[in-house]
């Protein structure tokens, strides 16, 4: 018997209350989900008032995929340093220390990031790793010498002909096998009136957020409304079927837990 979907909106998930001590001196945290839901992975939604930083930190225990929505910053891994913006993709590896500043004036930056793996936060085994000082901002950005970072928009879109359920959205993959993650980063969009057909993934679990549009997610004969600011997690082994209901395109993205592809991921149309 598999396990069924969950589909949680971020307003709905409660506001972590995370020590600035520890580094964490970011205006709004969430976690829409983690292993107390199942997961093998823990899911974040933040916000960063404009100036706000997460300090230096590592995680010894995962790496961690983060997927910037909005604002302007800079981003350290190790002794690198470069800017990002809405759209790009991030992967930090175990034990790699790493920052992120907001440096916009009058915007938030919002990120939504996977601790890949890990069903809390203790579990990622995070370390604090210092203070980001201003010559830390004044550092040359060339680039990052360290992880996977990537523009969503740079990513050429994927080749699902396998795929057959898939055949109707614009997949593109910016992390995953194919540039040394053993987690995939997935971006779907969806025109309206379109769907995704019914599949699984028996190898992996799927855990996406709605980026815009709106439309309903259908698993084990039960239809779920979606709309921006919903996640959804699936289950290993468990059927999913996503329809555009909207007269917008439908956008989501996510990660998979332990397989580098959709092709990867043990996948089988559903009955």
């Amino acid at each position: 018997m598999t396990k069924p979907i969950m589909v949680v909106h971020v307003d709905d998930t409660p506001i972590e209350r995370m020590q600035e001590k520890e580094g964490w001196a970011i205006s709004e945290f969430r976690l829409p989900v983690s292993g107390d839901h199942g997961s093998k992975t823990t899911v974040f939604h933040s916000i960063f008032r404009a100036g706000s930083t997460h300090n230096k930190h590592l995680h010894t225990d995962c790496e961690e995929i983060a997927v910037y929505l909005s604002g302007h910053g800079v981003v350290g891994q190790s002794d690198s340093r470069a800017v990002v913006t809405a759209g790009h993709c991030r992967m930090m590896p175990r034990g790699s220390a790493h920052f992120f500043h907001n440096e916009t004036q009058d915007a938030d930056a919002v990120v939504i990031g996977f601790y890949m793996g890990a069903g809390s936060v203790p579990d990622t085994g995070y370390q604090l790793a210092g203070m980001v000082e201003p010559a830390d901002l004044e550092m040359p950005r060339k680039g990052l010498d360290e992880g996977i970072l990537v523009q969503l928009q740079d990513t050429p879109r994927s080749d699902l002909s396998g795929l057959a359920a898939w055949a109707d959205a614009e997949v593109r993959q910016p992390i995953g096998s194919h540039n040394g993650s053993e987690n995939a980063l997935v971006s779907a969009e969806l025109a309206a009136g379109k769907t995704i057909g019914s599949y699984r993934l028996d190898g992996c679990e799927q855990l996406y957020f709605v980026t815009e549009g709106s439309g309903v997610a259908v698993s084990d004969g039960k239809e779920t409304p979606l709309r921006a600011g919903h996640f959804i997690f699936v289950p290993a082994g468990t059927d999913l079927s996503v329809r555009n209901t909207g007269a917008d395109e439908l956008s989501f993205i996510g990660v998979l837990t332990g397989a580098g592809s959709l092709a990867e991921g043990g996948y089988a149309e559903a009955a």
